[in-house]
């Protein structure tokens, strides 16, 4: 079993915050993410949506989606359990992870697709309107985050969850965006010195 990342990329380091949290450990093979290897049959063959991270299983089936990875890791590895015990924390954890990442990470990510120079090749045609008015909706979502932190230690209340890993992610991503966070949303700076200190923050 391995992993293929591209270690600057966000996706790949949530499922890198999700194992060290874990404390599982699974071989990683860099790709360079460049428009050459992307447009490539190969990648294609390993995914067809062109993106990482893939986990390569031992009997060559290919798993890809971040959040699939991590479930499928949490069914082997169950603990510490980072996708909920009882009913109500599962579907809470699911709650704020969708809310994180069809809100925030989204806004986030389109932001940086349709304005960073770097992207240029990738994303075509670029949309400088578009990422500018993602700036402003990332903003809002992580206004919405800390609203929530202001009354919970973490996003689906008292665990630390993959809610919070992909929470974590994207708001590091802001600065890869040229998003500022807001010094008022004291609820997140409470959230983000807690988590970035965990030692997974770093994998």
């Amino acid at each position: 079993m391995k992993i293929i990342e591209t270690k600057a990329a966000p996706n790949p380091r949530r499922v890198r915050i999700f194992l060290a949290e874990k404390a599982v450990e699974i071989p990683y093979e860099e790709f360079a993410l460049n428009i050459k290897n992307i447009q490539s049959d190969q990648f294609a063959s390993l995914n067809p949506m062109r993106q990482v991270p893939i986990l390569v299983l031992d009997d060559g089936e290919h798993i890809c989606e971040t959040m699939a990875i991590c479930r499928y890791i949490e069914e082997i590895h169950p603990e510490p359990r980072l996708f909920g015990e009882t009913p109500i924390e599962k579907a809470r954890i699911e709650m704020w992870n969708r809310r994180v990442e069809l809100g925030l990470f989204f806004a986030v990510a389109q932001a940086f697709r349709h304005l960073h120079p770097k992207m240029s090749e990738r994303e075509v045609p670029q949309v400088a309107d578009w990422g500018v008015a993602n700036k402003s909706k990332a903003i809002q979502r992580l206004g919405l985050l800390d609203e929530r932190l202001r009354e919970t230690k973490y996003l689906a209340g008292d665990t630390y969850s993959v809610a919070d890993i992909t929470a974590l992610v994207a708001v590091d991503f802001m600065a890869a965006a040229r998003i500022e966070r807001p010094q008022e949303f004291l609820g997140v700076a409470r959230w983000y010195e807690d988590v970035s200190a965990r030692p997974s923050a770093a994998a």
